[in-house]
């Protein structure tokens, strides 16, 4: 028969608490982990959005661009962008011929965190036929 030894003081109710403390510490240690991947997630969607943004008004910008002699309609593609992209958007120079036109945008992808440039800025560019 062996002989349990009793600790006096300590119960599995004390040793329980202990590692609760020990869980908590390794907690604090995983959240600025947790913040960092979250940060990088809502800059990688503001990156896709802006590209996103960036498509809608090369397209409208070229479209509007398409009924007339000129190069990119640049207000027509500010129109069809959201506030603040229409606010980031930088227009590079149209290339226009009698049969076609092309619209470039960019728009600059803004940083979550400043000083930390992880992007560029989103350029896109749409080609439609004149009418």
């Amino acid at each position: 028969m062996s002989k349990r030894t009793h600790t006096p003081g300590r119960t599995a109710a004390a040793t329980t608490r202990g590692e609760r403390g020990q869980v908590a510490i390794e907690y604090l240690g995983f959240i600025p982990l947790l913040l960092l991947v979250g940060l990088l997630a809502i800059q990688a969607g503001l990156a896709a959005y802006a590209a996103n943004q960036a498509g809608t008004g090369a397209r409208a910008g070229a479209r509007m661009a398409s009924m007339s002699t000129g190069g990119c309609d640049e207000q027509a593609a500010k129109d069809a962008m959201s506030g603040w992209t229409a606010d980031r958007v930088d227009f590079l120079p149209a290339s226009s011929s009698f049969d076609e036109v092309t619209c470039t945008v960019s728009v600059d992808v803004p940083n979550i965190i400043p000083g930390v440039h992880i992007w560029g800025p989103a350029e896109r560019s749409s080609t439609m036929p004149r009418t």
